[in-house]
């Protein structure tokens, strides 16, 4: 199965998919137990999920604590092909989230810096230094009420 395309995950899959959302970590054998298969049978179906592309397991830190002061999203009009504009923002480390969009905007992209002397580095001298970008508008975070990565299992 290729990113883009409606994944069909059964009921099983997608237990799987809640326990790990919850705990990382959890082992195999555990899970198993909450979904009612063995822990061999769950190591399969993970790998399966991972290899399609449908689910990562990584560690999500909150930039906050790890010395990120400064977050917001960053909309970006542009001229040309938004896929290739959105290809050359990806590259930007400080660059965490890059979307196509329709409306006001071309995309959008999420930005986490240190400081707001490194947004507006990013946002000046990288950003709006990329030829086919014509306007910028950001937005800043004050406060982050709720982040979920739950998605696709209800």
């Amino acid at each position: 199965m290729t990113r883009g395309q409606n994944a069909q995950l059964d009921e099983i899959s997608k237990a799987i998919i809640e326990q790990l959302q919850h705990d990382g970590r959890k082992p195999y054998a555990a899970i198993g137990k909450a979904v009612g298969l063995s822990e061999a049978a769950v190591r399969q179906r993970v790998m399966r999920l991972t290899e399609a592309g449908i689910m990562q397991i990584v560690a999500v830190t909150d930039p906050l604590q790890v010395g990120f002061a400064r977050q917001a999203m960053i909309g970006i009009r542009a001229e040309g092909d938004s896929e290739q504009v959105g290809a050359k923002l990806a590259e930007m480390p400080e660059i965490e989230y890059v979307v196509i969009t329709a409306g006001s905007f071309d995309l959008l992209v999420e930005v986490v810096a240190e400081n707001d002397d490194q947004l507006l580095e990013v946002l000046n001298r990288r950003i709006r230094a990329i030829p086919e970008v014509r306007s910028t508008e950001t937005f800043v975070y004050l406060k982050l009420l709720k982040q979920t990565y739950q998605w696709g299992t209800r």
